[in-house]
């Protein structure tokens, strides 16, 4: 399974599946966060819903990290798999990997507005 913490050691994997370098991916990486919490607020529910449990309770995600969500919607967008496909890299079924990419593509796009890209 394709995991952030998996690849930041191996540079060259790295770049083949991201199409970033560890340093681009840490630039890119704040803004998307801020990006993530702008669309998504930590108050709110998955469907903006206001939250009648604590956050963080439940089943946690394999997309739980932000590392890990920045990798999954870059490696989307550079090799534009079947999410069957998709899904298997990161441990999803084809409907979790289809609510991913529709919840990340706008991240993405918000993150790279900010850095002016």
């Amino acid at each position: 399974m394709l995991k952030y913490e998996n690849l930041k050691q191996k540079p060259r994997e790295f770049l083949a599946a991201t199409g970033l370098t560890y340093e681009e991916f840490a630039i890119v990486l704040p803004n998307f966060q801020s990006a993530y919490e702008l669309l998504y607020p930590r108050n709110l529910t998955f469907d903006g819903q206001a939250r009648t449990r604590a956050e963080g309770a439940g089943v946690k995600g394999s997309l739980s990290k932000s590392e890990d969500r920045l990798m999954f919607i870059l490696v989307y967008h550079k090799t534009n798999p079947l999410q069957t496909m998709h899904g298997l890299q990161f441990g999803l079924s084809q409907g979790q990997t289809n609510y991913w990419i529709h919840r990340l593509l706008p991240v993405l796009q918000e993150a790279l507005v900010e850095l002016g890209m």
